[in-house]
């Protein structure tokens, strides 16, 4: 604190210092400076908005197709797809298309997606209900992290059952 003095005062007293004369506040009356490095706080600044993208959570959609018709089997490896990407923290997005005649029956397509909301509800939360838009039907599952914790222990805990029967068969062979 060096009190109010006049411009030419403040910028000699940086000179002196080796610094720089910077203004804080052009609105105050007197208007308030600082005397700092300027290149240091800039370089500052920018390591810290480097630091906080760093730990800033980049969420990403993956969209998985679906068709009222699509197969039993089809749907099973397409929800394998899905798990994996609620697994690895992505939001997923279910796109239904309808064609042809397959519009008079948008009930069957509500049906679809409806099942798929149910096999993925052990790992995610309904972001977006199912939408229609044109000759699309939609919706949005994003991960809840208490379900995938869940999950994660529930699937680990049958692995190590597995390998217990592994080490069983190798004792008696």
């Amino acid at each position: 604190m060096a009190g109010i003095m006049s411009v030419p005062q403040a910028l000699s007293l940086a000179e002196d210092a080796g610094l720089d004369l910077i203004e804080v506040a052009a609105q105050a009356k007197p208007p308030t400076c600082k005397i700092m490095d300027y290149g240091k706080w800039k370089y500052e600044n920018k390591k810290k908005t480097v630091a906080a993208k760093k730990k800033q959570a980049v969420i990403s959609i993956k969209e998985i197709q679906v068709r009222p018709r699509t197969d039993e089997h089809d749907l099973q490896v397409k929800m394998k797809h899905a798990t994996r990407f609620l697994l690895d923290g992505s939001k997923v997005k279910v796109n239904l298309r309808f064609s042809g005649r397959e519009m008079a029956h948008q009930d069957l397509g509500l049906q679809v997606l409806e099942k798929v909301i149910k096999m993925l509800e052990p790992l995610s939360a309904v972001e977006a209900a199912p939408k229609k838009e044109g000759r699309f039907m939609f919706t949005i599952l994003a991960p809840d992290p208490a379900k995938i914790e869940v999950y994660k222990k529930s699937d680990k805990g049958a692995d190590d059952h597995l390998e217990d029967d592994d080490s069983e068969l190798g004792a008696e062979a």
